[in-house]
């Protein structure tokens, strides 16, 4: 008896006392009562919490893992693609480098030349076109002085012109008034109606009718009839030009060198014709 209680009897084992800490997450009662329970609860509320914690940190970290791992890839992928198409050469790193950040620095300097020379550009027109301006007045202002010295060259020669033709208008007027005492001035002048303007077709107008009539418009051939400056025959053909044929020696003239164009186109001709013939005539 006295063995088997002795056997029943012996006492448990010492346990060494738990240290309580916060950490742990269970009560004082529970710790001092030493119930198995409590203390497994709170294990499986540590273990929990502790799961909780890790699986959101996880999460946290997965996210730039997986978004490195896709820049990896696209990089890798780039740089393999350029590799096979001879784009890079044999330093990968290079290719990595400056793939992107070479692009961006090429655009950024080609944008900051296009600016520069597009303000260059831009102030060079400004200049340009205050140059031009001042240049218009300038070329405007030389242009109207030349106008106006143009115009009053104009309106002078202008002027010249309306006085010569006055001139002449006023000699003219003379001659003819004058035609009796002149009877060679006013052939003269009225050749020039007849196209013959030459000093030639005047001075065979002249020995024909001095041949004719030595220039006498009251002339007449006793034997013929013929009369007047060019002996015309009979005399009333002078009448188509005026009815004062036997009087005026203007129409007398005018008859003449009608006909002499008619008959021969010009005092020349009808000089020679003249010479040829005896008795001489036209």
């Amino acid at each position: 008896m006295a063995r088997y209680e002795g056997r029943h009897r012996n006492p448990a084992p010492a346990v060494p006392p738990r240290r309580r800490t916060a950490a742990v997450g269970v009560s004082s009662a529970s710790s001092a009562t030493g119930d198995g329970t409590a203390r497994r609860s709170s294990r499986h509320e540590s273990g929990h919490a502790s799961h909780q914690h890790h699986s959101s940190t996880r999460k946290r970290v997965v996210r730039p893992v997986v978004a490195g791992a896709l820049a990896i890839a696209m990089g890798a992928s780039g740089f393999a693609y350029a590799k096979a198409n001879d784009l890079i050469g044999a330093d990968s790193a290079a290719f990595v480098v400056g793939s992107g950040v070479a692009a961006q620095t090429d655009e950024m300097a080609r944008a900051a030349t296009v600016d520069t020379t597009y303000r260059a550009a831009a102030s060079v027109s400004r200049n340009e076109r205050r140059t031009a301006i001042a240049a218009g007045g300038v070329r405007t202002a030389k242009e109207l002085e030349a106008k106006k010295k143009k115009a009053a060259a104009e309106q002078a020669e202008k002027a010249r012109e309306k006085a010569a033709a006055a001139a002449r208008e006023k000699e003219r007027q003379r001659v003819i008034d004058n035609a009796k005492d002149d009877p060679k001035s006013a052939a003269r002048l009225l050749m020039v109606d007849q196209g013959w303007s030459s000093d030639a077709q005047y001075n065979c107008l002249v020995n024909l009718w001095t041949g004719e009539s030595d220039w006498r418009w009251s002339a007449e051939n006793p034997s013929s009839g013929a009369y007047g400056i060019p002996q015309s025959l009979p005399a009333r053909k002078m009448a188509q030009f005026g009815d004062d044929y036997r009087t005026n020696p203007l129409t007398q003239i005018k008859w003449g060198l009608w006909y002499i164009k008619m008959s021969y186109g010009n005092p020349c001709n009808a000089w020679s014709t003249w010479q040829a013939r005896s008795p001489h005539w036209y």
